[in-house]
């Protein structure tokens, strides 16, 4: 069982005000702006590589509240959990620390598309990050609400180019001064509340929105192109008024599995952790919805939601007739609610009453939070680079919903990656890069910064190309390496655990590849497989653990003195015998896309002056994004493998060598 010992909240506050004290006087490398998943990520990160950090939040004891749902990971999320987690970050850590249900989601596929999904305890769960924040060397944190965003004037040779010099917050006289400030303001960014017909100003219910000077700033002074969008969440019911009998029961996993690499096990023994419940929803939830469109102003606004994790009333009218499912999950080991996941919505609250009442195993439920709508601003993403930071204004980064995503999850991942980036800024580094090729992480940002957002991002494993080779198992070996040696967010400490692993993998890799046999020893050696007659030759260690029925144990009772020492890692060779074949071709794959990639683009190319055998639509877009690098241009929308083509015959002609310096 994992322990740590948490300090009161009481004292946290008194250190964050103790800490508060003199910051008139101070002046910070990175501003941290938002104490949600991506400014927890966004302040811990940059305080990692070494810079003297703010982190303002509008309330301390919120800092890394669960504002929806309380869980972690799924498909494509779960990647992310395991991506940041090798890089250091808090979010799986936290997750191991608070998860009361832990499982595998998409089991019956292979393991690269695996997610790793964990129900959360609230109250622990923002414990837990509020002590890492605590304990962080050369992170402050301060409370209060961010009035104006500080930025200084062009300068003349360089008409567009704005820099950030700091904030102001309310009531406050002097600036606070800084390199470079992320912005994670979330759904706070000019957000408002919708309840049936009632519209309120407010980021999440109880908490102002985000002062309106920031989005001003943003939309006068630097000029960045914003838009709306919104989401909302389900009513909490209490967890005494449903009939779980009429619900199907789901348990946890047996055999927990944690988010850190640094964990061999979770905190919540596997007998200790609660069940979810799975139920459906019935025609009398779609007759509630449609009687009740017109006491629904939220429903009716055209600004776009979350596709993939939309309200109940947008659910009902895009699939009429059809049953949905409704998740039934608690909200931490002595929390007396349920949290009804697919239930999102904001009609009235007397009208939310009637239809959850008309699924069975709510018939009798009663209603302790409404659920509710929020709109917000965010900022188009494509005015990024792939560093977060805003092309037009130096040492501002935005990371989160403010960039259009939604979940958690993506979140975090910015936060942490535009963290990393603000604090290489501020300490006169060079930004770095993660590649599509090397990680989810990669994949979220190349997508935002490059296609640009029309409705709440949303990961998903089917947006890598290059899954097979980017699996949950194996985030450590592809990102925590990296980011010791290059990137400098990760800890001596992770590093050196992560290069043991990899290197006892890499022992029992040979120690498979030595094993030798012809197929006639192998099907005697293990009776109960099918072993094909028709390969000739010997067969390796390796070959077997590539059979669906051939476990990493079983080769190891054949084979103890060899074996034995590796069998921690059972899984994880399992995992990567099945998936080599396949990497090695993707490798290949991902070699010539990588060398596509390094090419830049020059960044004053003019590509409206572009030659005509590029249509004016194409010329349009890679004018509007300005993608940095070929391998960039290839994605966007609109951009065909013909334009490709010609872009690049334009950029190095054919038999035009790239230029190399020469030693003299």
């Amino acid at each position: 069982m994992l322990t740590k010992k948490f300090p009161p909240l009481e004292r946290f506050i008194l250190l964050v005000s103790r800490r508060a004290s003199h910051l008139a006087q101070q002046r910070y490398d990175v501003i941290v702006v938002g104490g949600g998943h991506a400014g927890t990520e966004a302040a811990s990160a940059a305080s990692r590589v070494g810079a003297r950090t703010l982190l303002v939040t509008q309330k301390v004891h919120t800092i890394g509240a669960l504002s929806c749902n309380p869980s972690l990971g799924g498909i494509g999320k779960g990647h992310l959990v395991k991506e940041i987690d090798a890089l250091d970050g808090v979010c799986g850590r936290a997750g191991d620390w608070a998860g009361i249900h832990f499982s595998i989601l998409n089991r019956s596929k292979g393991p690269a598309v695996w997610g790793p999904r964990a129900q959360l305890d609230r109250q622990q769960y923002r414990q837990f990050i509020q002590s890492e924040l605590q304990s962080t060397p050369r992170l402050t944190v301060q409370e209060g609400s961010v009035e104006e965003l500080l930025v200084t004037e062009p300068n003349p040779q360089n008409p567009g180019c704005h820099r950030v010099t700091g904030i102001r917050l309310e009531g406050a006289n002097l600036p606070i001064s800084a390199q470079s400030v992320v912005l994670t303001t979330g759904t706070f960014l000019s957000g408002s509340l919708f309840v049936g017909q009632n519209t309120s100003p407010g980021g999440r219910i109880g908490d102002a929105p985000s002062g309106s000077g920031m989005s001003r700033t943003m939309r006068e002074r630097l000029g960045l192109r914003m838009g709306r969008l919104r989401t909302g969440t389900p009513p909490r019911i209490v967890k005494a008024s449903v009939d779980f009998d009429q619900a199907t029961l789901h348990p946890a996993d047996s055999c927990p599995t944690p988010f850190s690499f640094l964990n061999s096990r979770v905190r919540c023994e596997a007998e200790e952790q609660l069940p979810c419940h799975l139920t459906f929803t019935t025609p009398g939830v779609d007759q509630v919805v449609k009687e009740s469109l017109h006491l629904n102003s939220h429903i009716q606004q055209d600004t776009k939601g979350p596709r993939y994790c939309p309200s109940i009333e947008s659910r009902v009218l895009r699939f009429p007739g059809r049953q949905h499912q409704i998740w039934l999950e608690p909200e931490g080991l002595t929390s007396d609610l349920v949290y009804p996941q697919g239930l999102s919505m904001t009609m009235p609250p007397e009208t939310q009453l009637r239809l959850i009442r008309e699924i069975p195993a709510l018939h009798r439920a009663e209603i302790h939070t409404p659920g509710y709508g929020v709109q917000y601003d965010f900022v188009c993403p494509t005015q990024l680079s792939p560093a977060l930071q805003v092309k037009s204004t130096q040492g501002l980064f935005l990371a989160g919903q403010i960039n259009g995503t939604t979940g958690y999850e993506e979140a975090a991942a910015q936060g942490l990656w535009a963290g990393v980036n603000a604090a290489r800024v501020a300490l006169s580094m060079p930004p770095a890069m993660l590649s599509r090729t090397e990680s989810y992480i990669g994949v979220l940002i190349d997508d935002l910064v490059t296609r640009g957002v029309t409705e709440p991002y949303r990961m998903f494993t089917s947006r890598a190309e290059f899954r097979t080779s980017l699996r949950p198992d194996n985030a450590d070996l592809r990102l925590t390496l990296k980011g010791f040696e290059e990137v400098g967010c990760v800890s001596s400490q992770r590093y050196h655990q992560t290069a043991r692993v990899r290197d006892l993998l890499q022992e029992a890799l040979a120690a498979l590849r030595e094993i030798s046999l012809s197929a006639t020893s192998w099907r005697r050696q293990l009776s109960s497989v099918h072993i094909s007659e028709t390969k000739p030759g010997h067969q390796t260690g390796l070959d077997m653990l590539q059979l669906n029925d051939v476990t990493f144990e079983m080769l190891t009772s054949i084979f103890p003195e060899r074996l034995s020492p590796y069998l921690e890692f059972s899984q994880r060779l399992k995992i990567e015998a099945v998936y080599r074949p396949h990497c090695i071709l993707q490798q290949k794959e991902i070699e010539r896309i990588k060398k596509e990639e390094s090419m830049s683009l020059p960044e004053d190319l003019d590509y409206l002056s572009l030659p005509v055998s590029l249509s004016q639509e194409v010329r349009e877009i890679l004018d509007r994004i300005r993608p940095t690098t070929l391998g960039a241009a290839t994605r966007l929308q609109g951009i065909t493998p013909a334009a490709i083509v010609h872009l690049l015959n334009y950029v190095r002609p054919p038999g035009k060598k790239e230029k190399r310096t020469q030693r003299n």
